[in-house]
C-alpha cells in the first residue's frame, strides 16, 4: 500500500524521535493520523499542534476503528493494553523499520548507521543536499536546528536521507544506495549478548547496499566490505581525512582534503573531534553525490547542529550550560573531552543520568572511567526505559566505582535546589532519558542566579 491509499493510520509510542517524523510525513501527506505515548512532552505538544490526536492513558476507546495500519516501537512493551488489542482485532500491524524500509524501497537512499554519531551525521547529510538545492526526504533521530525538525520533507523529493537504527536490528529493513557506518562500539547487549553479534549485524547492514552503491566508513572498523567505500579519519591514512585540527577563537577549523575533493578550510561552531568525523562521513556522502566544494564548505559553515547534541542553553563570559544527549560512554568521553578542549582549565560540573540497567551493567566501569573526566558528578537514578530493575545495578554502585573527590547522587526533585547551591560556572548535563525535562528548568535556575 502507498501512502496515498492510507487513509489512517494509528502510532502506538508516537512520542519517540523516529515514529513522530513518520506521523508528521504521513499526516503532512493528508492521512488521518492519531496515537498514543505515556508521556506528554514537548514533541509531543508539537504534534497535536500540527493537526495529530494523542493520548497518554492506554484506552482502547481511543483507538480509531478499523485503521489501515497501526505502526509500533520496540519500546512497547510486550503486555501493552493497547497493543494486545491491535493483534485480537487483527488490525494491519507493522514495526517502524519495517514501515521505514517500505518508504525508502522506491527511492534513492542514503542510509546512516553507527552506535554513535548518526543523529548528527543524517541531520549534517540533510543539510548539504537541500543547500545544493537537491529536493530530500529525511528522518533524522534528533531535531536538527537547520530545519527545527525531524522531517524534512521537500517538494518532488529524489532522495531518502534515513537513520539506520542498529537496535534490534531494525536497520536490516533498509536497502540503500549510500551507506554510512560511524562506530561500532558494544551497545544494545541486551539484545546482541555479544559484541561479535553486532559486528555482525553492521555487516548485513553494509552487505544490504544495492548493486553500484557506495559504503561511507570510518577507516578501520571491522567490516567485511564488497560495495565500492570510501574511508574517513583524523590525521589517518584514509580517503578523506581531516588534518590540522585545532581551535581558533572558540571554533574548531580544520582541512579536510583527499581523494576526489580540493583541500576545504573549514571553521564551524559545532564542538568535538567526534563530529569533525561526522563531518567527514557527511562530505564523502556529498563527493559522491557530485556537490561542489564550494557548496560543501558553504553549508558546513551554515550548519546549526542538533537538539541536545553539544546544544548551548546558556552561554555567557561568566556562565557556560551545555546539554548531550550521550549515553554510552563513549559517547560521554567525546563530549567531556569537548568541552575540556573548548574551556580549558575551567571547573567542570556534570550532572548524569544513566540510561537502562542492562546498558548500565554491562558496562559500569567504563562509565565510572568516562565520568572521572569531570571534576564534579551529580549522577542521578537509572531512566529505565522498557526495563525492569537489576538487582545490584544502582547509580549507587555506579558512584562508588566513579574516583573523583566531588561526587554525589541526587533525585531529579532536588536537582533544581543542588544546583542553585552550587551556582556551578561550567555545567554539563548528560542521558538519553527524561533528563531533557529538567534542561529548561536548569536554564532558567541557572539564568537567575
Amino acid at each position: 500500500m502507498s501512502s496515498k491509499q492510507y487513509h489512517s493510520i494509528y502510532f502506538l509510542g508516537i512520542g519517540g524521535i523516529g515514529m513522530s517524523a513518520l506521523a508528521r510525513f504521513y499526516r503532512q501527506d493528508g492521512v488521518q493520523v492519531a496515537g498514543y505515548d505515556r508521556t506528554r512532552t514537548q514533541l509531543t505538544i508539537e504534534l497535536e499542534q500540527e493537526g495529530i490526536n494523542i493520548h497518554y492513558q492506554e484506552d482502547i476507546q481511543r483507538i480509531p476503528i478499523n485503521p489501515d495500519l497501526v505502526v509500533y516501537t520496540p519500546a512497547i512493551p510486550a503486555n501493552s493494553i493497547e497493543l494486545d488489542y491491535v493483534k485480537q482485532q487483527a488490525y494491519p500491524l507493522i514495526k517502524r523499520a519495517e514501515l521505514l524500509g517500505q518508504l525508502s524501497s522506491g527511492k534513492f537512499t542514503i542510509a546512516v548507521a553507527g552506535t554513535h554519531g548518526k543523529t548528527s551525521i543524517t541531520a549534517m547529510i540533510a543539510h548539504l543536499l537541500h543547500t545544493a538545492g537537491i529536493p530530500i526526504t529525511a528522518f533524522i533521530g534528533g531535531i536538527a536546528l537547520n530545519f527545527n525538525n525531524n522531517l524534512v520533507n521537500e517538494p518532488e523529493s529524489r532522495v531518502m536521507i534515513v537513520e539506520a537504527d542498529e537496535y534490534d536490528q531494525s536497520f536490516l529493513q533498509l536497502k540503500p544506495d549510500i551507506a554510512v557506518v560511524s562506530s561500532m562500539d558494544a551497545d544494545h547487549l541486551d539484545i546482541y549478548n555479544h559484541h561479535e553479534r553486532l559486528i555482525a549485524s553492521f555487516n548485513a547492514f553494509a552487505s544490504g547496499i544495492k548493486n553500484g552503491g557506495v559504503l561511507v566508513h570510518k577507516l578501520g572498523l571491522p567490516l567485511d566490505i564488497k560495495a565500492l567505500s570510501l574511508t574517513y579519519s583524523i590525521d589517518g591514512h584514509s580517503d578523506l581525512r581531516a588534518v590540522e585540527v585545532g581551535v581558533k577563537e572558540g571554533k574548531f577549523a580544520f582541512t579536510i582534503n583527499g581523494k576526489a575533493i580540493d583541500d576545504l578550510t573549514v571553521r564551524w561552531g559545532v564542538p568535538g573531534r567526534h563530529n569533525i568525523e561526522n563531518a567527514l562521513a557527511a562530505v564523502a556522502v556529498a563527493r559522491v553525490l557530485g556537490i561542489d566544494s564550494m557548496l560543501i564548505e558553504r553549508a558546513l559553515a551554515s550548519f546549526a547542529g542538533v537538539r541536545r547534541r553539544f546544544e548551548y542553553r546558556i552561554n555567557t563570559p561568566g556562565m557556560v550550560f551545555i546539554d548531550d544527549y550521550a549515553h554510552h560512554p563513549e559517547e560521554l568521553k567525546a563530549c567531556i573531552s569537548a568541552v575540556r578542549e573548548c574551556y580549558p582549565g575551567r571547573w567542570l560540573t556534570g550532572i548524569f543520568q544513566p540510561h537502562l540497567f542492562s546498558r548500565t551493567r554491562d558496562f559500569m566501569d567504563d562509565f565510572a572511567r568516562s565520568l572521572e573526566l569531570l571534576d564534579e558528578l551529580i549522577l542521578l537514578d537509572i531512566y529505565p526505559a522498557r526495563e525492569l530493575p537489576i538487582d545490584g545495578v544502582t547509580s549507587a554502585v555506579l558512584l562508588s566505582k566513579v574516583k573523583l573527590d566531588k561526587k554525589q547522587l541526587c533525585a531529579k526533585h532536588e536537582l533544581l535546589s543542588l544546583v542553585r547551591n552550587i551556582s556551578p560556572k561550567l555545567l554539563l548535563t548528560l542521558g538519553a532519558g527524561d533528563i531533557d525535562q529538567l534542561v529548561e528548568p536548569l536554564q532558567n535556575t541557572l539564568s537567575k542566579a
